[in-house]
């Protein structure tokens, strides 16, 4: 999702959001891949938008399009902030769907549809060989729970149980990097993963190994695979 580094927070369990999303499909998703928590968070948001501003997200949009500013996106935000007293996120919100954006953060099918765009785009050009390795390190996330959720963003692959565990991200044209959230682990790490930095940012993505071809995908990588899994009970 655009704005989904969203993987820091804390939202809708992914499987509750899938649930919605299948309901809306009349039955079990097609896609690959599985709804992002933040498509629950953006539903729950355009819920509440009228007891909260006193207009729906329709009613919003209709007033943009009647007295709002010209010039896009950015004055749209200011013109709710200043003009109304619209909160940032909730400007950016009505803003966007205003512009014809954004559909994917509050739509299931739209968002579905968008994830497998999303890894197509993180895989094409010369980033096109490390596709066979991604497709190895998904299906070994999966095969770690069966409650693992993949949920994808722009440039990368989250996965979740009920917060973010791990992600797969193609870094460089001929480096993917598996990152883990081991911040809750109290033995002593190998030196096989490194230190992203992440538990001092607060970020859940604490360390990583890099992969450059399936050959890379060893047992080593689902332990650790299993082991964020698993402290994110």
């Amino acid at each position: 999702m655009a704005k989904a580094a969203a993987a820091k927070r804390t939202v809708e369990k992914p499987s509750a959001a899938k649930s919605n999303a299948e309901k809306s499909l009349g039955g079990k998703s097609k896609s690959s891949y599985d709804v992002h928590p933040g498509v629950a968070m953006a539903q729950k948001w355009v819920g509440e938008l009228k007891g909260k501003s006193g207009r729906s997200l329709e009613e919003w949009l209709a007033l943009v399009k009647k007295d709002g500013p010209a010039g896009g996106h950015k004055a749209i935000v200011e013109w709710l902030k200043t003009k109304h007293k619209m909160g940032h996120n909730g400007a950016w919100w009505i803003a966007e769907r205003a512009t014809g954006q954004g559909l994917e953060e509050s739509d299931p099918n739209t968002y579905l549809d968008s994830a497998a765009k999303y890894v197509e785009q993180q895989y094409a050009g010369p980033k096109e060989n490390l596709r066979p390795a991604y497709e190895e390190l998904l299906e070994l996330g999966r095969s770690v729970g069966a409650d693992v959720k993949a949920c994808p963003c722009q440039t990368m692959v989250p996965l979740y149980r009920n917060h973010v565990f791990a992600q797969i991200k193609p870094t460089t044209n001929s480096r993917i990097d598996v990152g883990f959230a081991l911040a809750k682990y109290k033995g002593k790490l190998p030196k096989t993963l490194i230190d992203t930095g992440g538990l001092a940012k607060k970020d859940r993505i604490t360390h990583r190994i890099e992969i450059q071809s399936t050959d890379d995908v060893t047992d080593d990588v689902k332990k650790w695979l299993k082991t964020a899994y698993e402290l994110d009970a």
